[in-house]
């Protein structure tokens, strides 16, 4: 675009006005200060094209929010019910809370991310299941090593679309566009899908407790291979050797009443909770050890598809072929899994992000037990550590299990501020 010189229409002033006669001077004293076109001056003033440019990354990104996705901005209460957290994000919140009490003596935390606040927040504010984007900018409070306990996050929950292909593919799409305003022009994005290993554990037939201890540690390769092996080998493990008796006495009763039982002797030792475990949680994890202790382990054969299964890496239209051709292979009917991931590829493509510049792996998770789907999380190239800078997802169940009655199609993403230059409450930073 040519630039507008200071002698010119903007020197003169309006057309329709007719030219100031202290209009030259004017431009004599601009120009001596270093401002010599419009664009300078729209510059130094804030307007203009050259000042959008140079806007507050983190006011876009509440107008990305409010305009683009049409969402509604929710501040939820700082202070939660510790118990929120406990029974429904999973270990890796859990160890990281910063818990107090209130007056009454209940457990209560600071607030350690937002999505399951705003979950509630959208229950209680109209009918579950219709469809409402709601976004959010604030702090969080949580156990970090390295980094800063108080932080901030901003962010969008979408709920109610039913189509999640093209749902999951808005959603990146968007957290690609964030990440963007803040000078991330090449991010790296990482995908998963924790549906398709829920179909694959469905698939081979695996006992329930077999499917929780290894949805407990989906997405820490490491343990996962380890569980697998466990599984594999003597089925119950050491672990369970020193406590033969009670799980022997227990297995095969019924759950309910054997739960029960659980519950009691440890309310009669005083036992609330444990390493943030519900003394309910704790009966549970006593009565999965019993089923574990009393099968007869995990086939070879079983083992191997799972190992097979994770091992699936690549761009997504490429991923979806090993998919189809695993499957296959392993006598695997999961096809209603792999038609939903090659209906988001092609969504992806629609939306026009190029699928070779994401990378899919079969063994990503993102270590929150409310997911159940898509899964994603972006990374800063420029950064010199491995940490996200986004990280996003599927939940279609937390609000049931929040109150709702059903499963309700949900899904949203959260951005670490402080990881993408943001300071303060609106004050940037650099990158890191």
């Amino acid at each position: 675009m040519a630039k507008k010189s200071m002698t010119g229409p903007m020197a003169g002033g309006s057309r329709l006005l007719g030219r100031h006669p202290l209009a030259d001077r004017f431009a004599e004293i601009l120009t001596g200060a270093g401002i010599e076109t419009a664009e300078h001056l729209e510059a130094m003033l804030g307007i203009g094209e050259a000042g959008e440019a140079d806007a507050d990354p983190a006011a876009q990104l509440l107008g990305l929010f409010e305009e683009e996705a049409e969402a509604e901005m929710v501040e939820p209460a700082i202070l939660l019910p510790a118990e929120l957290f406990l029974d429904t994000a999973g270990e890796d919140i859990r160890r990281r809370l910063f818990v107090t009490a209130d007056a009454e003596g209940r457990e209560m935390c600071l607030r350690p991310d937002f999505t399951i606040p705003v979950c509630r927040h959208y229950l209680a504010q109209g009918e579950a299941g219709r469809v409402a984007n709601l976004a959010y900018f604030g702090p969080v409070f949580r156990q970090r090593p390295g980094e800063t306990g108080e932080f901030l996050q901003a962010g969008i929950e979408m709920f109610g679309n039913d189509d999640p292909a093209a749902a999951d593919a808005d959603a990146l799409r968007l957290a690609v566009e964030a990440v963007a305003l803040f000078g991330v022009d090449d991010p790296q994005v990482r995908l998963g899908d924790e549906g398709l290993f829920t179909a694959v554990m469905e698939g081979l037939d695996l006992p329930l407790p077999w499917r929780r201890r290894l949805r407990a540690v989906f997405g820490d390769r490491a343990r996962m291979d380890q569980a697998i092996a466990r599984l594999a080998g003597s089925g119950a493990g050491s672990e369970l050797v020193q406590h033969a008796g009670f799980l022997g006495a227990i297995a095969g009763a019924n759950r309910e009443a054997a739960q029960a039982v659980v519950e009691d002797l440890l309310a009669i030792a005083g036992i609330k909770a444990v390493g943030a475990r519900t003394a309910h949680e704790i009966a549970e994890r006593f009565l999965d050890q019993a089923t574990l202790g009393g099968g007869g382990g995990l086939s070879a054969e079983k083992a191997g598809v799972l190992t097979r299964f994770l091992d699936i890496a690549g761009a997504p239209d490429v991923a979806a072929d090993h998919l189809e051709r695993f499957a296959r292979e392993a006598g695997l009917t999961i096809d209603p899994a792999i038609d939903l991931f090659v209906r988001r590829n092609e969504a992806l493509i629609d939306s026009g992000i190029d699928l070779r510049s994401l990378g899919f792996a079969a063994d990503f998770g993102r270590h929150l037990d409310y997911y159940s789907g898509f899964i994603f999380e972006i990374r800063d190239p420029e950064r010199g550590d491995d940490k996200p800078v986004v990280g996003g997802g599927r939940y279609d169940g937390l609000l049931e299990r929040l109150g709702a009655g059903q499963p309700i199609p949900a899904l949203g993403f959260s951005m670490w501020l402080d990881r993408l230059g943001v300071e303060g409450y609106g004050r940037e930073g650099g990158r890191s």
